[in-house]
């Protein structure tokens, strides 16, 4: 160990190596036979369930937790993937304490629901373990079908048209297919490279075939694949990034919590540079993904700041107490006016929020944090990807084209709700390319 939590600047290796393997950890182990038939018991199996009404995808979780309870794990699996192929990454990463769980009858009666999310987990990884697919493809229909981006919705969409007896070739920019589930979520949720293995996996119904390191406007222009193909689907997810907006956002040590992320995901954890004084300024998933992992870095302070207040933040109540639980300091209701610092960053001057007439405004009580390190995740916009040679934009109305996932309108950065999308485009897709 050449660094300490105290050493200054952004820097790798500031704990023992045995402490950064403890630290990404699995952060919830998956049940046991035993375990999971006690949690299976707590369901009472509602015929008009609320928990299946919230799950975006519509798992029948009774039916699911019904075959756990009677010993038949492969079963459930395939009860949850029938509706979510990537049933097994939406176990873990799923705020199903906001969704399925929230609703749950045993939550609402006695504040303890049937752990969902937990025993989703333990079916799905039963059956992928066996290393079997559990569905296989119609007869061929000779259609041929691009799909755009290889996450979630990207995945889901090929699967289904897959199933359907549909070619599918997937274009992805990056070096690895998997999206968000890749690149975006924290380590600690998926350690073991779980993403790739449920790719891996996903992509055993045979029929897609995955080009990586292709780009949308760069090596390939929507004409194109509109002239080669059946149909397309847009699945190219947010590229784009929120500016601060505050002066001194250029400074180094500066930085997008997305690039951060992915960037601890794709490498050694000690080689990882992190700031002694870590900012975070933002209050959804991401920035709460970026501060604890900072921390789990070996940060010596990590502080969130959102501009709203606790009950506004889009980061679930669960994980939130995840963050401070961490070591990670939450400040409420402020927002940045300034990044101080002459080369590099030194500190971040905020001021208070009030709620007034005309919305979120800046009082004149401002506070100054330490920082040599600022991440921003204050969400992520489509940008000005260009989707042809020619920088043009995307105009869906040439036909046969879908899109889904963050990019469509309305993304709500939730991998279950991108592969319910991916999903429903595919069966919409196939009904047209039959018609």
């Amino acid at each position: 160990m050449s660094n300490s939590p105290l050493t200054p600047g952004i820097v790798p290796d500031r704990l023992p190596s045995a402490a950064y393997a403890r630290n990404f950890a699995d952060v919830q182990p998956v049940f046991d036979r035993h375990e999971a038939r006690v949690a299976a018991d707590r369901c009472y199996f509602c015929f008009d369930a609320p928990c299946m009404t919230a799950c975006p995808t519509s798992i029948d979780i009774p039916l699911f937790i019904r075959q756990i309870s009677t010993g038949t794990a492969e079963a459930a699996a395939k009860t949850i993937f029938a509706q979510n192929i990537l049933g097994g990454m939406c176990a873990r990463v799923c705020p199903t304490e906001q969704l399925c769980e929230e609703v749950c009858v045993r939550e609402v009666a006695e504040g303890k629901p049937v752990e969902i999310g937990r025993l989703q987990r333990f079916a799905t990884d039963t059956l992928m373990a066996k290393g079997v697919h559990p569905f296989t493809r119609a007869a061929p229909t000779g259609k041929k079908v691009a799909v755009i981006g290889a996450g979630p919705a990207g995945l889901a969409c090929a699967h289904r048209l897959a199933m359907k007896g549909h070619e599918v070739v997937i274009y992805e920019r990056r070096a690895k297919p998997g999206g968000l589930n890749e690149y975006g979520i924290a380590t600690y949720k998926t350690p073991n490279d779980f993403a790739q293995a449920e790719v891996n996996w996903l992509l055993k119904i045979g029929g897609i075939s995955v080009l990586t390191g292709v780009e949308l406007g760069r090596d390939v222009t929507l004409p194109d694949l509109q002239s080669e193909y059946d149909a397309v689907f847009l699945g190219i997810g947010l590229a784009g990034v929120n500016a601060l907006r505050a002066a001194g956002e250029d400074l180094s040590g500066v930085r997008n919590a997305v690039d951060f992320i992915a960037e601890l995901r794709q490498s050694d954890k000690m080689a990882v540079p992190v700031g002694r004084d870590v900012v975070v300024i933002g209050g959804g998933m991401t920035a709460v993904d970026a501060a604890v992992q900072s921390k789990l870095l070996g940060a010596n302070s990590v502080t969130m700041v959102y501009r709203r207040g606790k009950d506004k933040m889009s980061a679930s109540e669960y994980e939130q107490d995840h963050a401070t639980q961490s070591g990670v300091r939450i400040i409420y209701n402020a927002a940045p006016v300034r990044v101080l610092g002459d080369t590099a960053v030194a500190g971040v001057e905020f001021a208070y929020t009030v709620e007034g007439a005309g919305g979120l405004e800046l009082s004149q009580e401002t506070f100054t944090l330490n920082a040599d390190q600022v991440l921003k995740a204050i969400g992520q916009t489509l940008g000005a990807a260009p989707l042809a040679k020619d920088g043009s934009k995307l105009v869906l109305r040439q036909g046969m084209i879908w899109a889904g996932g963050d990019c469509a309108a309305g993304g709500e950065d939730l991998t279950v709700t991108a592969v319910a999308e991916g999903r429903d485009a595919a069966e919409a897709m196939h009904l047209a390319l039959m018609a």
